[in-house]
């Protein structure tokens, strides 16, 4: 049974080597910059598809959504989260409840261009060519798109609920404080798993891969979201005390430090997929001076799909 914690016998730091020299030659830094900018295309689009279907499923659409954008405010600067809700307010104002709901088609093709672009950089991590037809790769764009809505969404019910629901339960089956206050704990575990099973699903889905192998918790998934936490706190701490972007930029400087915040997301996703593909490589036996390592993988398992 293959095991990506094994890390087909390399050691972590070899492992790590490997992964470095990848990173340079993938380009993963460029690849990067590109995908801040469909992530930018993709973000308000993303948002407003949310917010209309959150609309759809209780009617405190609105308190939700300032629930979302309070969580995303505290992994994103100040600058760019104000940025954020200050043009979601405004393209809802404007368009209106009844627009946006008949535009939910067409607003969640826009958002699934960030998805696009995440596969064409890991099909690069991966080693492997987009040999599926542009419409099927499309498709699993929106469905992850879609998928990961949903993630979001039953996490920020958890958030904005899960409290009600905890005192609800405690009050029924006479569990008492403790378990309310257990609860408060525990549903931040819950919403860290929901964004691991995220990252997991894009590494597995995303790459045209020939061969698949599921693993929730995988090294490259742990590391790329623990980089983006880790990089995500530290832009912040650092424009907390060293914000010179406004002064310099004026009213771009928002759209600098979104676009910025953005960029290190994108490196984080893309490492984690390096990780995870070194480690497939290395099971399979290749090193990296094997060509098309990804279609060569693929052939020493061929032919399905498989789970483990």
């Amino acid at each position: 049974m293959f095991s990506s914690w094994s890390r087909g016998g390399l050691g972590w730091k070899e492992l790590a080597q490997r992964v470095w020299r990848e990173v340079g030659e993938d380009d993963i830094f460029g690849n990067a910059a590109k995908l801040s900018y469909y992530f930018l295309l993709a973000l308000f689009p993303l948002l407003l598809f949310l917010t209309t279907l959150l609309g759809y499923l209780a009617d405190a659409g609105s308190e939700l959504r300032n629930e979302m954008i309070r969580i995303l405010a505290a992994v994103i600067p100040a600058d760019a989260s104000s940025l954020i809700f200050k043009t979601v307010n405004e393209v809802e104002e404007h368009a209106g409840g009844g627009k946006l709901s008949f535009g939910v088609i067409a607003t969640l093709w826009a958002a699934s261009n960030g998805m696009t672009a995440i596969t064409d950089a890991l099909n690069v991590a991966y080693e492997v060519k987009e040999t599926r037809p542009w419409w099927k790769s499309r498709l699993v764009a929106l469905a992850l798109t879609v998928i990961l809505s949903v993630l979001i969404m039953t996490a920020l019910l958890l958030v904005l609920f899960g409290g009600k629901i905890a005192k609800w339960v405690a009050a029924s089956y006479s569990f008492g404080s403790v378990f309310v206050m257990t609860w408060s704990v525990v549903q931040w575990a819950f919403v860290l798993a929901f964004v691991l099973l995220a990252f997991a699903l894009i590494y597995y889905f995303a790459p045209d891969v020939r061969v698949r192998r599921w693993q929730w918790i995988t090294p490259g998934t742990v590391t790329a979201v623990v980089l983006w936490l880790l990089v995500s706190f530290a832009f912040r701490l650092y424009l907390h005390f060293f914000n010179s972007y406004s002064a310099t930029y004026g009213a771009l400087g928002a759209v600098i430090i979104l676009m910025l915040w953005f960029y290190l997301t994108g490196t984080a996703i893309l490492i984690g997929g390096e990780i995870n593909s070194e480690i497939i490589f290395a099971d399979a036996g290749l090193s990296p001076s094997d060509g098309m390592r990804g279609e060569s993988a693929a052939m020493k398992e061929p032919g399905v799909d498989k789970k483990e």
